[in-house]
């Protein structure tokens, strides 16, 4: 059985931080491209940052210098360091992942989704 599941959600001021963790199971982790996605109330969704099977990142460019993805494939892992938080970046964040050889920004590409954890920051 595939899951995603997230955890590190939380209640910070603005200018916090939070570290965001998913754990996958049920495929095989470590040739799939994976990231982070977030949806605000009323929003779509959108992507955060991906890391592909090379450890690669990409990000965002509203989260760029502020934002640190990381995979650790020996515990199937997938890590988002948020630091210099906004209220802008209030949303559920979800993790996701494909089997790509190549990285993939989009969501609608990615397969494999958790169920997300909330992200709440105050001004």
């Amino acid at each position: 059985q595939v899951q995603l599941v997230e955890s590190g959600g939380g209640s910070v001021q603005a200018g916090g931080s939070l570290r965001l963790s998913c754990t996958a199971s049920g495929f095989t982790y470590n040739n799939k491209c994976v990231g982070w996605f977030r949806q605000a109330p009323g929003k779509e969704r959108q992507a955060v940052a991906i890391i592909d099977r090379s450890s690669a990142p990409q990000y965002a460019d509203f989260v760029k210098g502020r934002f640190t993805i990381s995979r650790d494939n020996a515990k199937t892992s997938l890590y988002l360091e948020m630091n210099h938080l906004e209220p802008e970046d209030t949303a559920m964040y979800y993790c996701a992942a494909v089997h790509s050889p190549v990285p993939l920004f989009h969501d609608n590409w990615y397969t494999y989704w958790g169920q997300g954890t909330q992200v709440t920051v105050s001004s």
